[in-house]
């Protein structure tokens, strides 16, 4: 997109992207969070100029089909074909376990080291260690006290099976990368019923675990919730990651960057513009109520998932 326009509840400009990458740095800052694109009102970002030679540019990942700025791309393919999947789960499922372990697929072009899935003696082991939360959340799903206001009998695998084999609940199995894809396409998951479980231990219902960043809201007890949303940017040093449409919510990463920076084959401050992000953290205020951070749980970069946008 050469054309973005930048909106708020005073003001709309339609810029160039010549015109905006002329900006003082400040002002890009200011105004990226809120850019929309001229056709179709999607949510839009910027993506500055690269030292390897890529232009500065606008993109979005919220096009309307019938857009003309819209260009399909086998990454666009993918998400829509997720989010069908995912909507066909929560028809056919009673509940959803998020499979951490899953690794992500790779983005064409990149140079990080691909990870690799995890032995089964290791995956069990990561899975327990995490299975050992900072505080009590969710709903116990082992006949365990509830810490949620909602009650009713665990329906775990397990349970069932003890019972009447033909009554055995079908659960589901996705890993980050499908569910994220799939709010970002506009599944109905962030709306469902459906019980998802994070860990053996701990089960929500949908439309209770996943919280778009620009509803996020620090919690009792500092319970987490699986944020997920659109990076308008980072600072410099890629120390923090802001999310589009909210300015006053950042995510803290450099106490575990070199580890996302190999997992996703992140290169630069600008790959990380425009990018999908969900995320397993807690939200609190920072100390002068201001801001609110989202902190990954247990610092663990399995818990999040970065969808890299292509090139606009």
């Amino acid at each position: 997109m050469l054309d973005a326009i930048y909106r708020d509840d005073n003001s709309k400009i339609t810029y160039s992207v010549f015109r905006f990458q002329s900006l003082d740095e400040a002002q890009i800052e200011r105004l990226r969070q809120q850019l929309y694109c001229p056709a179709c009102d999607g949510k839009a970002y910027y993506r500055k100029a690269s030292r390897d030679g890529k232009a500065a540019c606008f993109g979005s990942r919220y096009h309307s089909a019938d857009c003309p700025e819209f260009k399909p791309s086998l990454s666009r393919q993918r998400e829509e074909q997720d989010a069908i999947e995912v909507n066909q789960m929560l028809q056919d499922s009673e509940s959803l376990v998020i499979d951490f372990s899953k690794p992500p697929r790779r983005r064409a072009g990149s140079q990080g080291k691909a990870p690799t899935s995890k032995p089964a003696s290791q995956a069990k082991k990561a899975a327990d260690l995490v299975a050992e939360p900072e505080t009590n959340y969710g709903v116990k799903s082992a006949g365990a006290n509830k810490t949620d206001s909602e009650s009713s009998q665990a329906n775990t695998a397990q349970e069932s099976g003890a019972g009447e084999q033909n009554t055995q609940p079908k659960m589901g199995s996705e890993g980050l990368e499908k569910l994220l894809n799939s709010l970002l396409r506009g599944s109905d998951l962030a709306k469902s019923d459906l019980w998802v479980y994070t860990d053996p231990k701990y089960r929500w219902r949908a439309k209770n675990l996943f919280v778009n960043f620009s509803d996020a809201e620090p919690t009792e007890k500092g319970a987490p919730r699986m944020y997920w949303g659109t990076i308008s940017h980072s600072d410099k040093a890629m120390m923090w990651l802001n999310p589009a449409d909210c300015q006053d919510v950042g995510i803290p990463i450099d106490l575990f960057k070199p580890e996302l920076c190999q997992r996703f084959g992140i290169q630069s401050r600008r790959d990380l513009e425009g990018a999908g992000i969900i995320i397993f953290g807690k939200c609190f205020y920072n100390k002068d109520k201001t801001r609110k951070i989202i902190q990954l749980w247990n610092r663990d970069i399995s818990r999040m998932h970065l969808s890299l946008p292509e090139e606009a």
